[in-house]
């Protein structure tokens, strides 16, 4: 009889949990698969110095310019550093895939079906003037960020579709679905929690320079808008010995120095007018650090190997625009670019063609479609090009001469094939001459334009080369006001929601996403939200896969080049952990050390 109810339990027990009703357990962290790393005694992150010393100046070279400090408004330029205004419900740590350890959130419940999530805010929470942080403020910010917010932010958080308080300092937020495997996560470590007694008498849609109230760990000190921002530690920071933030965040005062020359800017860190710098041009770094200071050992130059996703860099053609909607067409001009040329000339071959949307990790597609993909791919084949199916993707060869001649024969017959016909030396379709500009900010990409412009004149394509400063190129990017543009996307070890904002057919069609190409892709869209409602770690892998070869025989955009080593030069007064974690550097947890600051004349 004993056995029998004790069997009956057990059922009853595997009902609740195969259907999601299982009572949820207040937990200290998210994991986006699995469990978090660190249990709740942990004291530190590994990758900190739980000792570091704190004081200090941390002085940043920044290019281009600002002129907005609201975390809301999209529009304008925001100021770098922001982040550090606002504290979230919980911190993102950088030594796992996607996990989060409470912050504003002492505590998180989530339900195995993921249906809703309640926080649990820690009562010492604090802004800098003092008043708490409640849960009026997190409901104002959830809702701002809903209405107000970017064309992705409005897409995710209106996902909640009912908020509740529970118990004394609970917020139970339930979802419109349960489709959203990732959505808690999001909320939890990417809404900033803003003050609504500070806010909410504002319009949060137009940008602002006026100091706001901020929670975080540092407070701006000074401005002078679009030259310089600079930020103070908050001494009394409500959350400065909580594990997820010990040995973090040491210096004093981060300073940030704007420049308008990418020349200048360098020259600037050579002489000692800022202290840190990561430098993503390979020409520049063999070529341009022989200096005095790097000579006495003031400037350490260092190359780190990272682990993480390099993501896309490519230049994109705009498919809003009737010369680039036919991916064909776009398919050419990828001929016309000649990488092993750019690679020996101007990458002194340190760089690698890249070849996927997740470059430099296993979510990168290659090989053919594996089953898992096929059942995800097979139901819209007559909706994909037959590449996806027969081929692995790869961007053209050539032999570095800098005329891909064999390339731009193939360029030219898919060029004719689509009717595009040779006219007196120009390319010419139904009386349409082939003329787009290439819209670009930096003059380091000058030399690369002005070569691909050489290619393309032998197909009687004329592109225009156009150099904007800062505002302008954000103000055109807002509404995808250009022809050609280079765009960078991030991509983290576990993608998801932010997939919509780069790729997703809705946002595209609104102002300010990043999806530049105005790829308006209905499968896309269904694998985006296969994504983020994948369960398992396989699941999302499989079908990262099958949306990283969609995106590429789609020809969006010509894919450029990578490489998997950060390479930072710094001034020697700089010290960090010997712990480097799974996705690169952490400057956060970064200190000055006191005496080779002094000798160096630095505060």
């Amino acid at each position: 009889m004993i056995r029998n109810i004790v069997h009956i339990f057990l059922i009853i027990g595997t009902l609740f949990t195969s259907t999601g009703i299982s009572h949820a357990k207040k937990m200290h962290g998210l994991a986006m698969h699995g469990i978090p790393k660190y249990e709740s005694n942990f004291t530190h992150l590994d990758y900190v110095n739980p000792n570091a010393p704190k004081g200090g100046t941390l002085r940043y070279g920044v290019y281009g310019s600002f002129d907005n400090l609201n975390r809301v408004a999209f529009k304008g330029r925001r100021a770098s550093g922001l982040g550090y205004l606002n504290d979230t419900l919980m911190r993102r740590v950088w030594d796992e895939a996607f996990s989060l350890y409470g912050l504003i959130a002492q505590f998180v419940e989530m339900p195995e079906d993921r249906s809703s999530v309640t926080f649990y805010l820690n009562p010492n929470a604090r802004f800098h003037d003092g008043s708490q942080i409640t849960r009026d403020d997190v409901l104002f910010s959830l809702k701002t960020f809903q209405t107000k917010g970017t064309p992705n932010q409005k897409k995710t958080y209106g996902k909640v579709v009912k908020t509740e308080k529970v118990e004394d300092n609970g917020i139970k937020m339930t979802f419109v679905n349960n489709e959203d495997k990732e959505l808690p996560l999001i909320i939890a470590g990417f809404l900033p929690i803003i003050p609504k007694s500070y806010y909410g008498n504002l319009d949060v849609t137009k940008t602002f320079l006026d100091v706001p109230l901020g929670s975080g760990p540092y407070t701006i000190a000074d401005l002078d808008p679009g030259r310089r921002i600079v930020y103070s530690r908050v001494k009394n920071y409500w959350a400065k010995d909580l594990p997820v933030n010990k040995g973090a965040y040491n210096f004093d005062t981060l300073t940030y120095d704007y420049y308008k020359d990418s020349g200048v800017q360098l020259e600037a860190f050579k002489v000692g007018e800022y202290d840190y710098r990561r430098e993503w041009n390979v020409k520049r770094w063999i070529t341009g650090y022989d200096f005095d200071a790097v000579n006495e050992g003031n400037v350490i130059l260092t190359e780190m190997k990272n682990d993480r996703p390099t993501g896309m860099d490519g230049l994109v053609m705009n498919s809003r625009k009737k010369i680039f909607r036919n991916p064909r067409v776009r398919e050419a001009l990828n001929y016309a670019y000649d990488f092993e040329w750019y690679n020996k000339v101007l990458g002194y071959n340190a760089y690698t063609r890249t070849n996927s949307y997740f470059e430099n990790s296993p979510l990168a597609s290659s090989g053919l479609p594996s089953e898992e993909e096929l059942k995800l791919l097979n139901p819209w084949k007559d909706q994909l090009p037959i590449e996806v199916f027969t081929k692995t993707y790869k961007s053209p060869v050539s032999d570095g001469s800098g005329m891909p001649r064999e390339n731009l024969i193939i360029a030219k017959q898919i060029l004719e094939e689509e009717g595009w016909l040779i006219e007196n030396g120009k390319l010419i379709k139904d009386g349409e001459e082939f003329v787009f500009e290439f819209l670009i900010v930096s003059p380091s990409l000058e030399k690369l334009a002005l070569a691909f412009q050489k290619t393309l004149k032998t197909l009687g394509i004329t592109m225009t080369v156009r150099t904007v400063d800062s505002s302008q190129y954000q103000a055109r990017l807002l509404n995808y006001d250009f022809d050609m543009i280079n765009a960078i996307w991030r991509v983290s070890l576990s993608p998801g929601n932010e997939q919509q904002f780069y790729w997703g057919s809705g946002v595209g069609k609104e102002d300010g996403s990043k999806n530049y190409p105005g790829i308006d892709s209905p499968v896309v869209d269904f694998l985006i939200e296969q994504l983020i409602g994948a369960k398992t770690r396989e699941e999302l892998t499989t079908v990262i896969h099958a949306l990283d070869r969609v995106l590429l025989w789609g020809h969006y955009l010509i894919p450029l080049h990578h490489s998997g080593i950060d390479r930072i030069a710094y001034w020697n007064f700089l010290e960090f952990p010997d712990t480097i974690p799974l996705y690169g550097i952490v400057i956060e947890s970064w200190w000055s050390n006191s005496e080779k600051a002094q000798k160096l004349k630095r505060q």
